[in-house]
């Protein structure tokens, strides 16, 4: 029979899956899986890449193309249905993961590769997939004793339904809050927000506005409303979420969530011989110890701390001064930052936006990628869709097709929020035949209002560049091993590297002068607004790094340091991480860490440092480009040849002195972040 997520073996057939097919879709593939395996297992004695390695993989690709759609439906297009087969899926993906981890005949018939005769003959990119496994099987449990890998699996399947119900309650605590207000209430509000909380309103059948706490909606009214009790009430509704505190107290909050999650981790990291679970997470990470990590945070934090009190100091001042406000709360900092960007420099991002539609922007963005990687883009307009907003390109070198990727940049109900990448099909060989890489693009921007284009602030345009730098990784591999194809195997604290490298050319004004162009005339950014964005690139940089250096501090050190409790311990922690270093006061509701899902329901668990560890690493790639040319194609090809194309197929440490001649230095960052070194 055939499977009815496995249709179409190069794109997803999405118009297709009915969501009463997905879990016993799932489950036939998983039952298959297994007795395939285990009949590979009897049938040899002398193990070896083309009996047992490949088809593995291509099992594993299989399941990967039949549950990646469902993923990403999921997350973009929430139903309760779609939700309830999503969420019965992942029990069974993490048995099945279990088992794959802890079969000990699978992983003495890897261990007999490694060491046999074939080893030789395995090609550098196959001998790092094998390794990565072998270590995988390790952290598996396969040592384990039997009890031992028992409990392994609770706790692995456990840990995967809890992330998913934290996600889900932000999801539903987000969408549950709205509020009708007048034009009045939006006073200092841009033209584009006002249009788009009117769509809102008219699409829900409401009279007046309607705002959010979607990014569109939210980040508006904390930076440019000028009725102080609508801000609070927005930013409290937004830092409360999922929490026991805020407008829907206790509804879906995620309190023992957290505290169960933190203790689960905790029990795995010891089982597996681990003293806590940043070591575990470090097993697969470029970082070598937890105390590197804390001091890398702790040096950053220390360099930045006195431009960060600095900064701090002159908005409570200017605030005071020139609105005569006696103190700057947490839902203030936004709107008279705003006001003290304009006055220091005569620029806002508002400003900028009708000079960054999306329809510019992105040409703009593919003529970046073309001048450093020599290749184009086309739009594919008939495709089998999910939602109206989705679109599909193609990327073709010298004519021929490498690679594909759906994007989807606006905000709506039911789709998850911020921004992301994902993996829809991995580069591989597949019987002979090269399978393409196919990437999901996702943004959260302010739609098309009317027959008005979507604009984007500068501050989005960054975001969009961020999301593809991680697409190019994926779709710009030369591998075709799928361990290590693409963003596949590369150390989670490497990953950032090119997505943050690509958001350089944002500010560069040879790349603004096609990104930019008015939306109703054409003219690119004008000179003098130029100028003033790049006089404004560094505002308040000190405290922006403050802001990530509190998320990973108390990330990694939450990890580190949790020996049981409940949420008021996590909330203690974070109370203690911001007293050292963060420098906007939060008001004793504050429950960022309910809605922090990097952490709670994503990869970055003990790795949201990664962010700042790998912006060292683009920064300093990138100054490669400053000193060679930024469109130097010779040194694009060279990042593209020693980083994109090799994916994890190289520890990232060697794929970075390939491409830099030497070990990454700190002083580019700290340089183009504006702070002293």
């Amino acid at each position: 029979m055939t499977n009815p997520l496995l249709q179409h073996r190069e794109l997803p057939a999405f118009s297709t899956i009915e969501t009463g097919d997905i879990e016993p879709a799932i489950k036939q593939i998983i039952e298959r899986n297994k007795k395939a395996i285990e009949a590979l297992l009897d049938e040899t004695k002398k193990y070896g890449a083309n009996n047992l390695l490949r088809p593995i993989e291509a099992m594993d690709d299989e399941l990967s193309r039949a549950f990646s759609p469902v993923s990403h439906l999921n997350s973009v297009c929430n139903s309760d249905a779609l939700r309830e087969a999503y969420n019965a899926c992942l029990p069974m993906l993490s048995e099945y993961g279990t088992w794959m981890g802890q079969h000990q005949r699978l992983f003495q018939a890897y261990t007999q590769i490694a060491e046999g005769d074939e080893a030789a003959q395995l090609d550098p990119a196959q001998r790092k997939a094998l390794d990565n496994a072998l270590r995988d099987f390790r952290l598996a449990g396969v040592a384990l004793p039997e009890k031992d890998k028992q409990r392994y699996g609770e706790l692995k399947k456990r840990l995967s339904e809890l992330g998913s119900k934290f996600s889900e309650n932000v999801l539903d605590a987000t969408n549950a809050w709205s509020k009708q207000v007048s034009r009045e209430d939006l006073a200092g509000l841009p033209d584009t927000a006002l249009a788009s909380a009117k769509q809102a309103a008219e699409q829900a059948g409401a009279e007046g506005y309607l705002i959010n706490l979607e990014f569109p909606s939210l980040i508006p009214v904390l930076t440019y409303c000028e009725n102080a009790k609508l801000r609070e009430e927005v930013y409290q509704a937004s830092c409360t979420r999922a929490s026991d505190k805020g407008p829907n107290a206790g509804e879906w909050d995620n309190s023992a969530l957290m505290a169960e999650t933190l203790d689960l981790r905790q029990e795995l990291a010891q089982l597996l011989g681990f003293s806590d679970y940043t070591e575990l997470s470090l097993a697969t990470k470029m970082a070598d110890t937890p105390t590197q990590v804390v001091e890398f945070l702790e040096q950053l934090a220390a360099k930045s701390r006195e431009q960060s009190v600095e900064e701090w100091q002159a908005l409570q001042v200017f605030a005071k001064q020139e609105f005569g406000a006696e103190t700057v709360n947490a839902w203030d900092a936004g709107f008279y930052s705003e006001k003290l960007q304009e006055k220091r420099y005569q620029v806002s991002q508002e400003d900028i936006r009708p000079y960054l539609p999306v329809d510019r922007v992105l040409p703009g963005l593919f003529e970046v990628v073309n001048r450093l990687y020599g290749v184009t883009f086309e739009e594919v307009t008939d495709f089998d869709s999910y939602h109206p907003d989705a679109r599909l390109y193609n990327i073709l070198r010298n004519g021929n097709l490498i690679a594909r990727f759906y994007l989807d940049l606006y905000a709506r109900p039911k789709k998850r929020g911020g921004a992301w990448m994902d993996d829809c099909r991995v580069r591989r060989i597949d019987d002979g035949d090269l399978q393409l890489p196919v990437a999901y693009l996702v943004c959260n921007f302010t739609p098309p209002i009317g027959d008005a284009p979507s604009l984007l602030t500068h501050n989005e345009m960054t975001t969009l560049f961020h999301e593809f730098g991680h697409g190019l990784h994926h779709m710009l591999t030369q591998q075709t091993v799928a361990a290590i194809s693409g963003i596949n195997g590369v150390a989670w604290d490497a990953v950032e590297l090119p997505s943050q490298f690509l958001e350089n050319w944002c500010w560069e004004p040879d790349a603004l002068a096609f990104i930019s162009g008015h939306h109703e005339t054409g003219e690119p950014l004008p000179q003098e607004l130029l100028e003033k964005m790049l006089a404004a690139k560094n505002f308040q940089s000190a405290m922006q790094m403050a802001r990530q250096l509190e998320f990973a501090l108390f990330d990694f050190l939450l990890h580190r340091n949790w020996q049981g409790g409940d949420a008021s311990d996590v909330q203690a922690l974070l109370d203690d991480v911001r007293a050292k270093v963060s420098v906007i006061p939060a008001p004793s509701y504050n429950r960022f860490q309910h809605g922090f899902g990097h952490i709670f329901a994503g990869g970055y668990a003990a790795g949201y440092y990664s962010y700042k560890w790998a912006e060292v690493l683009s920064a300093d790639a990138y100054s490669r480009f400053e000193d060679e040319g930024i469109f130097n194609a010779e040194t694009g090809a060279a990042f593209q040849r020693e980083v994109l194309e090799v994916g994890g197929s190289k520890e990232p440490m060697e794929a970075f002195v390939a491409f830099r001649g030497r070990e990454p230095d700190i002083e580019p960052l700290l340089r183009h972040c504006g702070i002293a070194s």
